[in-house]
């Protein structure tokens, strides 16, 4: 019974030890910061930057720190802003960007949801809140 006590306590300090280890090299594998001067978000290990501005939104997309190609990926951007509700369609902009054209309110506290489809991927939802 003793030994069985000292093999959990061993496999559960293994086990804490790998997290802590993850989650150091992650913090210090590359850094969440803005690129492009929007809000960036992690979903599903990779980087979301969206710059919305009143007459275009932008979504730039980096795979652990290095822009991830967008060539063949599809979008769709819902804004709330108060009770406002603004949908639009990404579309691949080039490079590492997603983008559509339009009216868009996107003052502070606007809140934004985009789901995206990577080649080869699973759909990847991701929510903002605008600064």
């Amino acid at each position: 019974m003793k030994l069985n006590r000292i093999w959990a306590t061993a496999a559960l300090a293994a086990c804490l030890g790998t997290a802590a280890a993850a989650a150091q090299e992650h913090e210090h594998g590359h850094g969440h910061e803005p690129m492009h001067g929007g809000v960036v978000v992690e979903a599903s290990d990779m980087d979301f930057e969206l710059v919305a501005k009143a007459d275009a939104v932008t979504l730039y997309v980096r795979d652990h720190g290095k822009p991830a190609s967008t060539q063949g990926a599809s979008g769709k951007l819902t804004l709330l802003s108060g009770s406002d509700k603004t949908e639009a369609t990404l579309s691949p902009a080039g490079d590492n960007r997603l983008a559509a054209q339009g009216s868009f309110k996107v003052g502070a506290g606007t809140k934004a949801v985009a789901t995206v489809t990577l080649p080869g991927k699973k759909a990847v939802n991701v929510r903002f809140a605008l600064k």
